[in-house]
């Protein structure tokens, strides 16, 4: 893939609009292509600018009130004589505008999330499919950890948690959120987890909570200005497990 050929999916990339053929060959370009990299970074960064300072509305009680008034008066308004109908209609169509917007914020707001958790999941699915689970093979916390040196604008914490039934592997690069992430990745037993982790836009620290989607469990948490996500088809009580020790 050339640099023109992936610039044009950047932000298709961003905006979750890729299927997964696609997410996989811009990914692959991206491990190798430090100005495509850095151009994604600076997408992601204004989406976030974005989202942080433009102005978000959530419809109040007298907002809705006013909605439900204005339906009521279009629907009186179609027995009144026709010279009223152009008023009637403009209503009912501020009305209708009103509602829907007030839908789609909510709609989104709700869906981020989600969106947030499959993309997880396909980040996983993808490194078990694509034979790139690992840039770093290595069960020592101290070779891991250095290598992420560089390569990412943070330093992720390793852990070795070898001795509690969760052995590390080795880690790498990896794209989520819009952002380049390290991934730590651990085996238990015939399981593999894949703790992904990047800078958190919270500051403060909250424990691990889980949820499933399609068919796997996640587990989440933010400590020290980082957001730690563990995927895996591992049964919830052991990642929960995972999670906790991972967080002392």
């Amino acid at each position: 893939m050339t640099c023109d050929a992936a610039r044009e999916l950047l932000q298709p990339l961003v905006d979750e609009e890729l299927d997964l053929t696609q997410k996989v060959d811009i990914e692959t370009h991206l491990r190798s292509c430090v100005g495509c990299a850095e151009y994604l970074h600076n997408l992601a960064e204004l989406r976030q600018v974005i989202r942080d300072k433009a102005p978000y509305y959530r419809a109040s009680e007298q907002l809705a009130s006013r909605v439900q008034a204005a339906v009521r008066a279009s629907a009186k308004a179609e027995a009144r004589p026709r010279l009223n109908w152009p008023w009637a209609a403009a209503v009912s169509l501020a009305a209708a505008a009103a509602i829907l917007w007030g839908a789609i914020l909510i709609r989104s707001t709700a869906a981020q999330p989600d969106l947030l958790a499959q993309d997880l999941v396909a980040g996983h699915v993808r490194s078990l499919m694509a034979n790139h689970l690992l840039d770093v093979p290595s069960t020592d916390q101290h070779t891991v950890k250095p290598w992420f040196n560089g390569k990412l604008d943070f330093s992720p914490q390793v852990k070795d948690l070898t001795d509690e039934g969760f052995r590390l592997t080795g880690g790498r690069l990896d794209y989520l959120n819009g952002r380049a992430v390290a991934a730590m990745v651990f085996q238990r037993r015939q399981h593999v987890i894949n703790l992904f982790v990047w800078p958190s836009a919270r500051a403060e620290t909250n424990g691990p909570s889980a949820i499933a989607r399609s068919g796997f469990n996640l587990v989440h948490w933010n400590a020290d200005g980082l957001a730690y996500w563990a995927v895996s088809d591992l049964n919830a009580a052991e990642l929960q497990d995972f999670a906790r020790l991972y967080e002392k």
